[in-house]
Parts: structure tokens; C-alpha cells; sequence
């Protein structure tokens, strides 16, 4: 006769598969970190003097001096870009939304890039201010509130821990804790 898995079994076996989900996860954060260095230099594996690249499954072709160069500009904004969105969604501080600010900036110049524009490192300032708009007094206001909250715990247990009767050897006690 088969008997009903057991509530202490069934809850470590979830334990383990969500053990096993995150190991997962975290090797694979792990894994782009430790690439970052090979896809940067990926930028050299393209022609140096020349406007395109032709083979026998695609062509590229540039406006800038070089393929080189553009490939250059590209990888220096894709690494970036990559590396803050896994800190943005791997983040478990409060000041996450912050990252937004920077991962913005990568990304309208990853943009000027791929559009191979030639200013595109001039008029980010000019988009990015409307969101640091919301994303700077929006943090601040989260702040503000933990801030507040840890003062109205701390002066609560302050007053609790004021209004107990406490023995000297159970306050000699506290000390040590």
C-alpha cells in the first residue's frame, strides 16, 4: 500500500528544486560576468580597414571609418548595457530603481550607435533628465520612508524596553546579547 508523502518530504523536496532553480540562475549570471572580457574583444575579429564585410551569409557595411571602429563603439555599449540589467534585476537593495539612470544613458548611446550617428554621445543628457525627473525624487521618497520607519521601530522598542522592569542582572544580561 502506498502511503501520502510525507507534509516534511514534500516541503524539502520544493526547497530543493527551488535550491536547484537558483543555482541555475546564479551560475548563469555567473557565466555572462565571467564572458564580458571575450565579448568585448569581439570587436577584433572585424576588418580594420575596410566600410563592409561581406561572407557568404550576410553583409555589414558601416558609415564609420571602419567596421573596426563601429564594432568597437557597439561592444563598448552592449557590455555595459548587459552588466547593468543583470546588477538592475539581480539588485535586492532598496536604491535599485538608481541603476535605471545609467542603464539609460548606455542605452540611448547603444542607440546612437546602431542608428551610426555621429553626435550620439550630445543629446543623451537632453533625454535622460525627464526620467531622472522621476526616477531621482521616486528613490528619494523610498528613502525617505525607510529611513523614517527605522526611526518610529527604533524609538517604539526604545520606549517598550524603557517601560519594562527589569531586573540589574537582566539588564547586565542585554549588554551581552
Amino acid at each position: 500500500m502506498n502511503k501520502p508523502p510525507n507534509k516534511s518530504t514534500h516541503g524539502r523536496s520544493l526547497l530543493r528544486d527551488k535550491d536547484k532553480k537558483s543555482l541555475i540562475q546564479g551560475g548563469l549570471v555567473v557565466f555572462i560576468i565571467a564572458i564580458t572580457p571575450f565579448l568585448y574583444y569581439l570587436y577584433e575579429s572585424f576588418p580594420i580597414d575596410s566600410q563592409v564585410w561581406e561572407t557568404s551569409f550576410f553583409t555589414l557595411s558601416t558609415k564609420y571609418p571602419s567596421l573596426y571602429q563601429y564594432a568597437w563603439f557597439l561592444t563598448g555599449k552592449i557590455i555595459p548595457v548587459i552588466l547593468l540589467l543583470m546588477w538592475f534585476f539581480t539588485c535586492k537593495h532598496w536604491w535599485h530603481w538608481i541603476i535605471l539612470v545609467p542603464l539609460a544613458m548606455y542605452i540611448f548611446q547603444l542607440w546612437g550607435v546602431i542608428n551610426q550617428s555621429r553626435n550620439q554621445d550630445e543629446v543623451e543628457i537632453v533625454y535622460l533628465i525627464p526620467l531622472m525627473m522621476v526616477i531621482i525624487p521616486f528613490v528619494y521618497l523610498i528613502r525617505a520612508r525607510l529611513f523614517n520607519k527605522i526611526r518610529e521601530d527604533n524609538l517604539k522598542t526604545f520606549e517598550e524596553e524603557l517601560l519594562q522592569k527589569r531586573t540589574f542582572w537582566q539588564q547586565i544580561k542585554d549588554l551581552f546579547r
